[in-house]
């Protein structure tokens, strides 16, 4: 590959009201895009809503599924919508279970962050926790702004599978993550394993390992790439999966 991967980067949606009108806008945090372009790629901002899926996989090399509001219950069995559940986008939910759905399928690099990892879990079949603080309880700080922690700022260990490819990609088996989600993966997926845990035994990582790459992270690394080399390192292998090469080695 002569030119740098073109990563696709899934946005957020969001109704802001301004003095001139209201407006639906497709938002994506800077991090995003900072850490895919530290690591060699060019970021490329997906809003929801394309039909055309085949034409968004054709035109990027990988994919990153982003953090933001929680996916609707109903995608994964539960008819009950807790409480605390939140910003419930159909549009959104839509188009990226449809893309994550096709980008596995066709075996394209993608990695999940926050919700990312639970799309992933939910698109190939698998539950999510609606709610960590009621079902797991609070030994672990999931939301760590709640203890004034900022986005620069790590707030638990995760403990990685040794010999995963998350172990190899960040260099350990013990990491410090930062953590902003009352949701995680409840039940995984069939074709899922487990790679990383918090100490209250919450699912921090997954991976599909019959696929190329196929990762997915609770935590937010583009929040910590700027300043861990082992956070950035998720990036940059994703932005390697996308080379030739890499795929061929396969």
């Amino acid at each position: 590959m002569s030119r740098k991967p073109v990563i696709g980067i899934t946005a957020t949606t969001s109704e802001d009201t301004f003095d001139h009108g209201t407006f639906r806008r497709y938002a994506l945090s800077n991090t995003y895009v900072n850490a895919v372009r530290a690591a060699g790629g060019i970021p490329v901002v997906l809003p929801p809503g394309e039909d055309d899926l085949q034409a968004v996989l054709d035109t990027v090399d990988g994919l990153i599924f982003s953090g933001g509001s929680d996916l609707d219950p109903v995608l994964y069995g539960d008819m009950d919508v807790h409480e605390t559940t939140y910003g419930i986008d159909p549009e959104r939910d839509t188009f990226e279970l449809a893309l994550l759905n096709l980008a596995f399928a066709q075996d394209k690099p993608f990695l999940g962050i926050c919700r990312g990892i639970q799309t992933m879990n939910v698109a190939l079949g698998g539950t999510l926790i609606q709610d960590v603080p009621s079902a797991v309880g609070t030994a672990v700080e999931h939301r760590q702004q709640t203890l004034g922690k900022t986005i620069t700022e790590t707030g638990h260990t995760a403990t990685i599978a040794d010999a995963s490819i998350l172990a190899g990609i960040m260099g350990g088996t013990d990491v410090e993550v930062n953590s902003y989600h009352h949701q995680a993966v409840g039940v995984p997926a069939t074709g899922v394993e487990v790679i990383a845990t918090s100490a209250d035994g919450v699912i921090e990582a997954i991976v599909a390992p019959a696929r190329h790459f196929a990762l997915g992270v609770q935590w937010h690394p583009e929040m910590l790439a700027a300043s861990r080399a082992e956070h950035l390192a998720l990036f940059r292998a994703l932005v390697a999966a996308c080379q030739p090469a890499a795929v061929a080695a396969d």
